[in-house]
């Protein structure tokens, strides 16, 4: 049973510009304590508002649709509409030129920064949708688990990106309780959308807004989380292997190196951060 090495609780989300404001429930800061989680970044934001076309390298995003709807576009020919519930993942790769606009009505997100290893930063780039429809759906007494990648109890879903990713959009009623099998070698983070619970081998209270941490040894052969609900209480558990390797951050970029970092930006500068043949 995996204890919970800590738990970090999200601040107020502050205002971006016109009809926009986010905060980080993962901070980039400890992104090499954290890899291969960059970032988790939580945004609200309705016309004007929105990120319009823009660049990233090295790295691949994982965008979950809380409300509303969100427009994405990139330099590959993906034009979607993400909906409430559905999931988008994008692989940047060794570079993507992409946006996200609001629908009419707004949009409220999560997005996810999922680092990639050295020998696939340079993997071509790419988008997915998983649609709320079509999740599968784990069901038992007191609990509803809706599964948008990875593999879970008998239900298995290809990854929607191009490193290995389990996202589980859990719900428990109170008094519930269920063990979260966690692979061998990977690193786990539970955030709470709402309701309190008890986490992990150690029963540590967990309420909404919280983001708690835990490892699975490489020194056993795959573990479990625990989860006890004191209320009705809804989690989003990412699982992913740990990416043990030097970062260098900058702006939309995740590479190894400072030099990779550099020369990233030498390629934005010079219109080559996507394939000439794409542009």
């Amino acid at each position: 049973m995996l204890q919970i090495l800590n738990v970090e609780h999200a601040g107020p989300a502050e205002s971006r510009g016109p009809n926009q404001k986010a905060r980080l429930l993962v901070s980039p800061h400890d992104s090499e304590a954290h890899s291969p989680f960059i970032l988790l970044a939580e945004d609200w934001f309705a016309p004007p508002g929105g990120f319009p076309t823009h660049p990233h390298r090295g790295m691949e995003t994982v965008t979950f649709i809380l409300e509303g709807q969100m427009l994405h576009k990139d330099h590959t020919g993906h034009s979607d509409a993400i909906d409430a519930g559905d999931v988008a993942f994008m692989t940047a790769g060794g570079g993507i030129l992409h946006s996200e606009m609001p629908g009419t009505a707004g949009v409220h997100s999560l997005q996810l920064w999922l680092n990639l290893p050295a020998r696939l930063k340079r993997t071509p780039a790419g988008y997915v949708k998983m649609k709320l429809a079509e999740a599968p759906v784990f069901r038992k007494q007191g609990v509803e688990a809706r599964i948008y990648s990875g593999k879970f109890e008998d239900i298995v879903v290809p990854y929607g990106s191009t490193w290995p990713l389990t996202l589980i959009d859990f719900r428990l009623e109170v008094g519930a309780s269920f063990e979260i099998p966690v692979p061998v070698g990977e690193r786990v983070f539970v955030y709470v959308v709402e309701g309190e619970a008890l986490l992990g081998s150690d029963r540590r209270v967990v309420s909404a807004d919280d983001v708690a941490w835990a490892n699975s040894s490489f020194e056993h052969s795959g573990s479990s989380l625990e989860v006890s609900a004191t209320s009705a209480v809804r989690l989003l558990i990412y699982s992913s292997p740990i990416i043990d390797e030097p970062i260098a951050m900058g702006g939309p970029f995740v590479m190894n190196t400072r030099q990779e970092l550099d020369e990233a930006f030498v390629d934005l500068r010079s219109g080559r951060i996507v394939p000439t043949s794409s542009t």
